[in-house]
């Protein structure tokens, strides 16, 4: 069992999926407040509410982190993810009102399902009331439904992928992570094989990203990518240690996937510092990274096939013929 998000307390994750349009919607509740903060490496981002977690900026914690499937469109989820909130009187205390803050990233995932329906209000809304902190939802779901992986070819040529968690407890350290890859790059798990990217003629491997752009193929330029992740500790973050915590996550994508942080990407991290838990910045970083593997490993293997994209366990069982 590789753990979860929800492994550090007071974190509950939920997901809304449209399974016809093939998109979705992952929200991560930190209800009572999270210290927050972010890095983006993807040349082509689509986000909400990330100036805010800057060590310069006013408030210190949020309440929530949307995921969401819809391009830019999909940020309308957020306002869902507020009502709820607000319902509730989680936020920032404006005089009488009551300001959920809900930074958010989005996936293009526009060429899997139907392009026009996107998440909205409703749909982050009913992500909200699915959250939980007993169990995370993992494969071709949530955020994750409409993720595919692997499109110098072109968006049909991908290996379908999905959204994972993973976990590390070092003493009571606890640092976790939620992934959603929708990268242009390839996935390599940590033995180095290759296990999401172009899938070949036969559907029974798959073409190499970086030996492709090396050897002169010129990438397509509707083939829009972005991979998301969450890192979630019980360690004492300010914002400085949480957007440097950020910082160092990424170092687990560029561990697993290749090329990334591509002009054709818009890879962004998120940390959440809930817990009192004395411990060194590096020393988080550190995990964050390696959870970071462990869960986009996990958003590939536990994907599903799904209208006409093959999953990587479909492409091991033909391998395997």
């Amino acid at each position: 069992m590789m753990g979860s998000l929800i492994d550090v307390a007071g974190i509950r994750v939920g997901s809304a999926t449209d399974e016809k349009a093939l998109t979705g919607c992952t929200v991560i509740l930190a209800e009572d407040g999270a210290v927050a903060g972010v890095d983006v490496r993807g040349a082509a981002p689509g986000t909400r509410e990330t100036d805010l977690l800057q060590p310069v900026r006013l408030v210190d914690k949020i309440q929530a982190i949307l995921l969401s499937g819809g391009s830019a469109f999909g940020l309308d989820a957020a306002a869902g993810v507020m009502g709820y909130l607000e319902n509730k009187g989680k936020g920032v205390q404006v005089g009488p009102f009551t300001v959920p803050l809900v930074p958010a990233a989005v996936i293009f995932d526009l060429y899997t399902g139907k392009s026009n329906f996107r998440p909205d209000r409703e749909m982050g809304y009913r992500a909200c009331k699915e959250a939980s902190d007993a169990m995370v939802p993992e494969g071709s779901i949530g955020a994750g439904a409409g993720a595919t992986t692997g499109k110098i070819k072109g968006p049909l040529s991908a290996t379908k992928t999905g959204q994972g968690t993973a976990s590390r407890r070092l003493g009571d350290l606890v640092v976790a992570s939620l992934v959603v890859v929708n990268a242009f790059g390839d996935v390599f798990n940590r033995g180095g094989e290759q296990i999401a990217g172009p899938v070949n003629s036969t559907q029974n491997g798959f073409y190499n990203t970086a030996n492709l752009i090396i050897g002169g193929d010129t990438p397509q330029r509707e083939t829009f990518n972005t991979t998301l992740g969450v890192i979630a500790t019980n360690a004492a973050l300010n914002k400085e240690g949480a957007n440097k915590v950020a910082q160092m996550a990424h170092d687990g994508l560029a561990r697993c996937i290749w090329p990334v942080h591509t002009l054709w990407d818009g890879d962004t991290i998120f940390t959440l510092s809930l817990g009192e838990k004395n411990a060194n910045w590096n020393l988080v970083g550190v995990l964050a990274a390696e959870v970071v593997i462990d869960a986009v490993e996990r958003a590939v293997t536990e994907a599903k096939s799904w209208a006409g994209f093959p999953s990587y366990k479909e492409i091991l069982k033909h391998k395997e013929m």
